[in-house]
């Protein structure tokens, strides 16, 4: 510690600290001192070799106001400001959902951030519950002078809300399992269409999932696209954005769960990699239509498998591909 007397015996707190020259000589360096020129490094022979120290004036201390001032005009490492403004830029991100089952399961929710609410009067009528029920106050009006708040291709039946994004909470959270059946995730590489993600959330809900896990960088975020193609099933479905696939495929396997990554090149089917085991917890790897599964993906999950097609025209999207794993997957008995 830089000012405490204890370093070295016999100096005092107002001499100042002897300490090793490379611990601060970026702070030297900071306050465009040279070291050499002011004659604060001398080399001090002690038994079995030389060290080079730096003895830092008192007005030099971390501590001092000086120091503390100059400091305070550091400028920060690109990574640190970067994550700062991803922070703050997450902080105010705000999502419209549109939709008369989109708008009313989000105001249904207790656990949506619900910010305003845009209706015409038929479908403030066909929403009365709902509205009542979330406490919001809607802003009514005229159908042909709706708002510009959404994409002029959107279909929003009369019915726009800005919300905040959910919160699932962690990898973990979603991943543990109510205790009843054996848990199900579905991973998605890369799957960037929304209609596909909502489609597969909503898939994902009806067979029981416990979540759909994507990456935050190259997969659909939480758009009025996506809950509008889910249904309703973006309100009870966990759907995280996780930073890297791998480290999560990695994270699962280390909670007990067998992780089957879907190729069309397969050798086995699902049913034959889960023969006796559909008592273990499973995730299914889903990749993007067209490439598929990234390499890295394949090298990383326990197993690659396929879906059992009837005739030789073996082809489906990746929202009906992921409707049949989770059946092919589902718990037994």
């Amino acid at each position: 510690m830089v000012g405490d007397p204890g370093i070295e015996p016999g100096v005092s707190r107002l001499e100042g600290v002897t300490v090793p020259c490379h611990t601060l000589r970026p702070v030297a360096h900071l306050f465009g001192i040279a070291a050499e020129r002011e004659g604060l490094i001398t080399a001090l022979a002690g038994g079995r070799q030389q060290e080079n120290r730096l003895k830092i004036a008192p007005a030099l201390r971390i501590g001092s106001p000086h120091v503390q001032g100059r400091l305070c005009h550091m400028k920060k490492p690109k990574w640190v400001v970067e994550k700062e403004q991803a922070k703050k830029a997450a902080a105010a991100e705000t999502v419209w959902l549109f939709g008369l089952h989109a708008v009313r399961d989000a105001l249904q929710n207790p656990a949506r951030e619900k910010l305003r609410l845009i209706v015409t009067r038929n479908a403030s009528d066909k929403l009365a519950e709902a509205i009542a029920a979330s406490g919001i106050e809607p802003e009514m009006v005229d159908p042909r002078k709706f708002p510009n708040v959404l994409d002029p291709q959107s279909v929003h039946q009369g019915a726009a809300l800005e919300v905040k994004p959910l919160n699932w909470g962690s990898l973990e959270d979603c991943a543990i399992g109510s205790g009843d059946t054996p848990p199900r995730l579905v991973l998605l590489d890369r799957v960037t269409d929304p209609h596909n993600v909502g489609a597969i959330l909503r898939s994902a809900e009806v067979f029981g999932a416990q979540a759909v896990i994507g990456t935050r960088h190259h997969s659909a975020p939480e758009t009025g696209a996506l809950a509008k193609t889910a249904s309703g099933a973006l309100e009870r479905q966990p759907y995280l954005r996780l930073r890297n696939l791998s480290d999560t495929i990695v994270a699962l396997q280390g909670m007990g769960y067998i992780v089957l990554g879907l190729d069309g090149e397969a050798d086995d089917t699902i049913e034959q990699a889960l023969e006796g085991k559909h008592d273990r917890a499973v995730a299914l790897v889903m990749g993007a239509e067209g490439p598929g599964l990234r390499q890295k993906t394949k090298e990383t999950v326990d197993q690659l498998v396929k879906i059992d097609f009837a005739r030789g025209f073996g082809s489906l999207n990746v929202s009906n591909a992921a409707a049949v794993a989770l059946y092919a997957a589902r718990p037994k008995g």
